[in-house]
Formats: C-alpha cells, structure tokens, sequence
C-alpha cells in the first residue's frame, strides 16, 4: 500500500498564510527587485494579515530564509538578503548596514 504523501508544515505556511498568498515561485526568481515587488503586491492585497505590508512581506521572506537554513547556497541567500533590502526600499525604509 502506497503511503500518502506528507508535506511539511514549513510548505503549508508558505502556501496557505494567513498573512500572504505568493505567487507560484517568488522565491526563485532571479532579480531580488523582482522578488520584492512580488512580496509587495501580496502583502498590500491580503485583507487577512495582521500585521502591515512591510513587516508581513519581511516576515514571509525571513521565514523562506530560515526554513531553509544551511540548505540555501550563498548565492540564493545573499539574492534573498538583498531583496530585503529591496523591500525596505520599496517602503520608503533605509536599507540596513552592512555588518563589520
């Protein structure tokens, strides 16, 4: 008998937030501008969210980064960081500081 297929809970919030519905594959895209506009948009069209644009989009893409932990390469983790700093943008914030 063939065993049902699981899905982790980390794919069940990103799929079905309460705070955000992505678009299909927003995490993957290529250009970290492109990823934040994405964000943007489902964060400033979800009537369920809690908190405000910024914090849930910010929030949706942290999570992403730290689900995926030691798995994500350097290169998709600093596209990621860098669409944080897009989002910022996009919200009138400044961007952070680089660590020293």
């Amino acid at each position: 008998m063939a065993e049902p297929k699981r899905t982790r809970w980390s794919q069940q919030v990103t799929e079905h937030s309460d705070a955000l519905d992505l678009e299909p594959g927003v995490f993957t895209l290529d250009d970290p501008r492109e990823i934040a506009l994405s964000l943007q948009r489902s964060a400033e069209r979800s009537g369920r969210r809690k908190a405000g644009p910024l914090r849930s989009a910010m929030s949706m893409l942290q999570f992403y980064i730290n689900r995926a932990g030691a798995n994500l390469p350097a290169r998709d983790r600093a596209r990621l960081e860098t669409a944080k700093d897009e989002l910022r943008e996009l919200y009138g914030k400044s961007r952070r500081r680089p660590r020293t």
